[in-house]
């Protein structure tokens, strides 16, 4: 059943699922003060001011028969457009060619976006409504205003147009409050001699991440556990294995020392104490 279908026969938003736990863990009430209050089927102006300054956001899709897929999406701000009141729509960039998201919304055009801002505000914007996938050509066509990226890899293969059927908050009591990185500072298990800017469309192993999680080095191995590896064993890029937890604790501790001589440099009186504090 449609959303809209559904809310018209409840007269309430949300599923027939969150409907019943409701019921049973006595929140109605609750619920229906943030339906009331919160949830809309439009964009308002701050929502729209909100997603025009965002720099990346979460995407949930799913397939005809239910399978889920969350992923990411970054951009520099206004990547993800307003159209209007109704529409927003983004650019897909060149990927890795399995193209998930993009192949759930071609069975299943239902999707949800979900924006956090943690460097300002501490507050959320959720997005759920339609998708279709639209040509570059097609989208330029229908709204010749959108400019054209100067950066390569961020030039549009084809755009998702989303019509918007619910948009609400995220509240802010369990979102860090993080810090952006000075570009000169920026640094990571992967860089080793590549540079400090982001590789946008870059075929690069390295700079896309390696075998970080060793799954390429399973396969080559005819998926071996990595339990079975010889003590020290490593994938091939030398990210340390999941089997050895000293090297993930000495790579924790060498990012929180620097954490903290940034927290000095900077002048800060209180100790680092983790991103939740």
């Amino acid at each position: 059943m449609d959303s809209e279908e559904h809310q018209v026969r409840t007269g309430r938003p949300g599923s027939d699922g969150e409907h019943l736990l409701q019921a049973r863990l006595g929140t109605a009430d609750r619920a229906d003060r943030f339906y009331d209050e919160q949830v809309l089927d439009h964009l308002n102006v701050r929502m729209r001011e909100f997603i025009g300054s965002q720099e990346m956001f979460f995407l949930a899709t799913a397939d005809r028969h239910g399978e889920c897929d969350s992923t990411f999406r970054a951009g520099p701000p206004g990547f993800l457009r307003v159209i209007d009141e109704h529409t927003v729509a983004y650019p897909e960039y060149r990927g890795n060619g399995v193209l998930a998201s993009l192949g759930n919304i071609e069975e299943n055009p239902h999707l949800g976006i979900l924006m956090i801002d943690f460097l300002r505000y501490r507050i959320g914007l959720h997005v759920n409504g339609r998708a279709r996938v639209v040509e570059d050509a097609e989208m330029r066509a229908a709204h010749p205003g959108l400019p054209v990226d100067p950066v390569p890899g961020r030039r549009a293969a084809v755009w998702v147009e989303v019509t918007v059927e619910e948009a609400y908050i995220h509240c802010a009591k369990h979102i860090p409050h993080l810090q952006k990185v000075p570009a000169q500072r920026r640094g990571g298990v992967h860089d080793q001699g590549h540079g400090q800017e982001r590789a946008w469309g870059t075929d690069d192993v390295k700079r896309k991440g390696g075998d970080f999680f060793g799954a390429a080095a399973e396969a080559r191995e005819g998926r071996r556990s990595p339990a079975t590896r010889s003590a020290g064993e490593r994938p091939a890029d030398g990210t340390p294995e999941p089997s050895r937890p000293e090297a993930w604790r000495q790579e924790a501790e060498r990012v929180l020392a620097e954490a903290r001589q940034r927290a000095a440099h900077a002048g800060g009186q209180q100790p680092f104490g983790g991103w939740f504090r």
